[in-house]
């Protein structure tokens, strides 16, 4: 049996904290490692315990979840963050994801989906709803890659096509019938080429430029 997917929980509420762990902890593949009042506390847990996967909100007193995600990056941590907001947030969700989160879930969200979740963006995948791709793409800023895709090469082109379906390394592996590390290769190359971040802004440039798997 795999080691369990290691979870932080980040939230000013200890309530929405507590109601997290207790579902969280019944999962045979989850573990919770540790909580976070606040995104500085988050941020120290995570660099301490190094989870796999943060579920991490968005308003929150001193550093708020935003902020968190950019210090993550600046740190280079390797956890996937998964935003927790409420319906009334959707605004905040689009900064969250260009500031390199692997997608969200709402507060309300079924205890079922939110498992499917931490495991789909621990898998590699990008939770990217039709309404949120709409207004990433439809704000009126200088898009990153703009201009570059003809530098990519055909098998790179495919890569990332399959990564704007939602495909994990493992999926695209398969599917191109490569090794993971020629997949992990071929990604890194795709987000150097478009001078990308992350998954998530490869996905948003393949939508935006219509490079489908």
């Amino acid at each position: 049996m795999a080691d369990p997917i290691k979870v932080l929980l980040v939230d000013d509420h200890q309530v929405v904290r507590r109601g997290l762990r207790t579902f969280l902890e019944v999962q045979d593949d989850i573990e919770v490692v540790g909580e976070a009042a606040d995104g500085a506390e988050g941020v120290a847990q995570a660099e301490e315990l190094r989870p796999e996967v943060v579920l991490m909100d968005v308003k929150m007193p001193g550093m708020d979840g935003i902020e968190a995600l950019r210090r993550l990056r600046e740190l280079a941590n390797p956890a996937r963050v998964l935003i927790v907001t409420s319906f009334t947030e959707r605004r905040t969700v689009v900064p969250a994801l260009r500031a390199g989160a692997a997608g969200y879930v709402y507060k309300d969200v079924d205890p079922d989906a939110l498992a499917a979740a931490i495991r789909s963006v621990h898998a590699g995948h990008v939770l990217l709803q039709a309404e949120v791709a709409d207004a990433l793409l439809s704000q009126e800023e200088t898009n990153p890659g703009q201009g570059r895709g003809g530098s990519l090469t055909d098998r790179e082109r495919e890569v990332l096509g399959l990564i704007a379906d939602g495909r994990s390394n493992r999926e695209i592996a398969r599917a191109l019938v490569l090794s993971e590390k020629t997949v992990k290769t071929h990604v890194s190359n795709i987000l150097m080429k478009l001078d990308l971040a992350d998954r998530t802004q490869a996905a948003l440039w393949a939508v935006r430029h219509g490079v489908t798997g």
